[in-house]
């Protein structure tokens, strides 16, 4: 079921940075700056859709360690936009919510995936 989560949030908070992306872009904001928002907060959920066709548990799991890493890479570029004015701090509130909430969704799995491994793995 987490799983299934995941696959809803991670798809909604890229269509969040999407929509976020363009209003941002109509602002004529640095363009360098908001793409790198673009691709790492679409990147999360990209990940995500890879890890569900992952061949292996290791596979999956690498996966979703990229999607993480991503996830963490999105925040520094919410707040570095934040912090430059270009995010007011309504939408910096709702962006970071709902990064995290990801975050630690993804944290999470990972975290049970490579402990379920191990147990695995030593027997």
């Amino acid at each position: 079921m987490q799983e299934n989560n995941l696959k809803i949030k991670s798809f909604a908070f890229a269509v969040i940075v999407v929509n976020t992306f363009k209003t941002l872009k109509s602002r004529q904001i640095d363009y360098a700056l908001i793409r790198q928002f673009l691709r790492s907060g679409t990147s999360v959920g990209a990940n995500v859709a890879e890890a569900y066709g992952a061949i292996s548990d290791a596979d999956f799991s690498a996966k979703l360690s990229i999607s993480y890493k991503e996830s963490l890479e999105t925040k520094f570029w919410i707040s570095l936009l934040h912090e430059t004015a270009y995010l007011s701090k309504t939408e910096y509130d709702f962006l970071t919510e709902k990064c995290d909430e990801l975050s630690k969704i993804l944290y999470t799995i990972i975290k049970k995936t490579r402990i379920d491994k191990k147990t695995v793995s030593s027997k």
